[in-house]
């Protein structure tokens, strides 16, 4: 919204002192003729902003302009900061809104404390793109239209229709009764209800959506954290889930158990290698998980996932046998 544009505009201003319109296009993601145009009415509505002529002009506030927002304490404002640093609004289409709102908390802090907040933030990372062994986390694309479309669903408590793609199915149309939105490692979930029974819509799997003029079936009040944390237990203990015997490398210990989705049991072996009992979600996931251990773990039952990895590591043997 305009409104909300001319506040960052103003609030850039004041933390960098002056800056170019094409520097306030591409930070407020408009053209320059909108900036320019906001700048025209900013300057209609009393806000002292002036021009600066030459090569190293550009737009500023007259020393001393200070927006009336709400304070916030250094504590406050680095928790907010830190928060802010997240990946995860932007699984909801919510980037350029926390980018804004950040501008906002650095600038209600008191002169005095400004730098030291931003500093401070700076020094703590959350989430990270990559981890210690350059893996690079995957983030999911979902459409910008979509996302709006889903929000403005569950914000309104309106129906929504979703061409949905499920695993191994051709896509089809759904007509749901959206509870929550929640985010899991950059995941976005829709949490809703079908004809009155829970389901769980991941966001990059719906191709288009489309909110409803009817109400939707819900209940006023909802606790997101016991409502995943119950559709988490349902997942983990229902479909063709399997539970494996393996011998693994300590040191390769948390590559097996953070695919897995339970450890039943575990001990040491004489040899200092671990044995856990572990569940999968169903075989396929199991023999995968293993395979990735290469001779770092070894699966002791069931006697089928054993037969499984002996047979693809004997075909692999065979397509790189040395021609005679």
């Amino acid at each position: 919204m305009r409104a909300d544009r001319l506040v960052s505009l103003v609030l850039l201003l004041r933390q960098h002192g002056r800056l170019s319109a094409t520097a306030l296009a591409r930070e407020l993601e408009v053209s320059t003729r909108t900036v320019l145009r906001d700048i025209e009415a900013l300057s209609a509505a009393g806000v002292p902003v002036y021009a600066e002529r030459g090569r190293h002009g550009g737009f500023a506030l007259l020393p001393g302009f200070r927006t009336e927002l709400t304070g916030l304490n250094p504590d406050e404002a680095l928790a907010l900061l830190v928060a802010g640093s997240r990946r995860g609004a932007q699984a909801f289409g919510l980037g350029s809104a926390l980018a804004s709102a950040m501008l906002k908390v650095v600038d209600a802090l008191p002169e005095s404390y400004r730098d030291t907040a931003a500093g401070a933030a700076e020094r703590l990372l959350i989430d990270p793109e990559t981890d210690l062994l350059s893996r690079r986390l995957v983030d999911e694309e979902v459409p910008d239209a979509i996302v709006a479309e889903v929000l403005r669903a569950v914000f309104t408590g309106h129906k929504l229709q979703i061409h949905y793609a499920a695993v191994d199915q051709t896509p089809q149309w759904r007509t749901v009764d959206p509870i929550g939105l929640v985010t899991v490692r950059d995941r976005g979930y829709l949490l809703a209800t079908r004809s009155g029974a829970d389901r769980t819509y991941r966001l990059s799997r719906i191709s288009a959506a489309k909110e409803l003029a009817e109400p939707a079936q819900r209940p006023d009040r909802v606790d997101l954290d016991r409502a995943w944390q119950e559709r988490s237990t349902r997942f983990r203990t229902g479909g063709d889930q399997v539970t494996v015997l393996v011998r693994v490398d300590p040191a390769r210990r948390e590559d097996l158990v953070g695919t897995a989705l339970a450890v039943r049991a575990e001990e040491a072996d004489s040899d200092g290698w671990l044995r856990l009992e572990v569940t999968f979600q169903d075989p396929r996931h199991a023999e995968w998980a293993l395979w990735q251990l290469t001779t770092n773990a070894e699966a002791l039952a069931p006697q089928w996932l054993r037969d499984s990895l002996r047979n693809r590591a004997a075909a692999i043997a065979t397509r790189y046998a040395v021609s005679s």
